[in-house]
């Protein structure tokens, strides 16, 4: 089961057209990354060692417009995994009809300071991230 984050549309999320600005639904889909990573204290133990979690890629698929008052949910989870990254899967459904909003796959790498490049998907941080798989 994937982690779930209520969102609820309010007014400065909205363009012209009186629907969820694009801009704001990568918004969306941060917030319930990091709330993911939070809930299992994952974020923490990132921190200790000095990774940081980067964005480098996200394919999103718009399906149908939120509007004000409409309450979102944003299910996150783990997914595949690469040498050197691996992709969240995330999907925006309708708290109230369960009609889907938005897809996305994010591509997320691990760096570390005193290290050049993203690093190796193997080990500890390969673990944590399959844990979050299972959700």
């Amino acid at each position: 089961m994937p982690f779930r984050t209520e969102i609820k549309v309010r007014g400065y999320h909205l363009d012209l057209y009186g629907h969820v600005n694009n801009a704001r639904y990568l918004e969306f889909l941060e917030e319930a990354r990091w709330g993911m990573m939070e809930s299992h204290g994952d974020l923490e133990w990132f921190m200790q060692r000095q990774y940081a979690l980067v964005v480098s890629r996200i394919d999103i698929r718009y399906k149908r417009p939120a509007t004000m008052g409409d309450l979102l949910v944003v299910e996150t989870r783990s997914g595949a995994m690469g040498e050197r990254h691996v992709i969240v899967e995330q999907r925006i459904v309708r708290a109230d009809n369960g009609k889907v909003v938005a897809e996305a796959d994010v591509t997320v790498a691990v760096i570390h300071a005193d290290v050049q490049g993203a690093l190796p998907m193997q080990g500890d941080i390969a673990e944590r991230f399959q844990l979050l798989a299972g959700e």
